[in-house]
């Protein structure tokens, strides 16, 4: 059996010292040791984005990264950018948009897409659909997400001319 390594990152802003085996996922560690449970795992190959998280300010998937590799990183979940309101108007407009059922799927796609409007503002359709293509969603379909996403978009170009 494989020692547990310690690690040391910051989480949703937080500093977090723990001790885990090589082998724990990231996704695993932010559901079991830390108790973040917004990060859901479905996959567990890198496909359906449900284990999106934020590390060192670029998306990833939680289940392809291993805990030790977020060593002395800074790891954003969707229980700290709920908390901090960074993501507060995408969550309203999902609701208005009717954009969500389940909520399964919700987590990962809100990261996603505030990703790309972190990125691209005025993000076409189409780049919209290219952007959230690697989140999967069952209940909605996407015309739904797509149509939360543009009109986040529209309203953060109007709120910040």
């Amino acid at each position: 059996m494989t020692a547990p390594v310690d690690i040391a990152l910051t989480v949703n802003g937080e500093p977090v010292e723990a001790r885990v085996l090589p082998r724990t996922h990231l996704a695993d560690f932010l559901r079991e040791e830390l108790g973040l449970t917004g990060t859901h795992t479905g996959c567990e190959q890198g496909v359906c984005g449900a284990c999106t998280v934020r590390l060192d300010g670029d998306i990833v998937r939680g289940c392809l990264v291993l805990a030790v590799q977020a060593q002395g990183a800074a790891v954003w979940t969707i229980e700290g950018l709920s908390d901090t309101g960074e993501i507060a108007d995408l969550q309203g407009v999902f609701q208005e948009r009717n954009a969500l059922q389940c909520g399964f799927c919700t987590p990962g796609m809100l990261i996603a897409a505030q990703d790309l409007l972190a990125r691209e503002p005025d993000p076409s359709r189409e780049a919209i659909r290219e952007h959230l293509s690697g989140n999967y969603c069952r209940c909605t379909g996407y015309q739904a997400i797509v149509d939360a996403v543009e009109t986040a978009a529209k309203r953060r170009r109007e709120a910040n001319p």
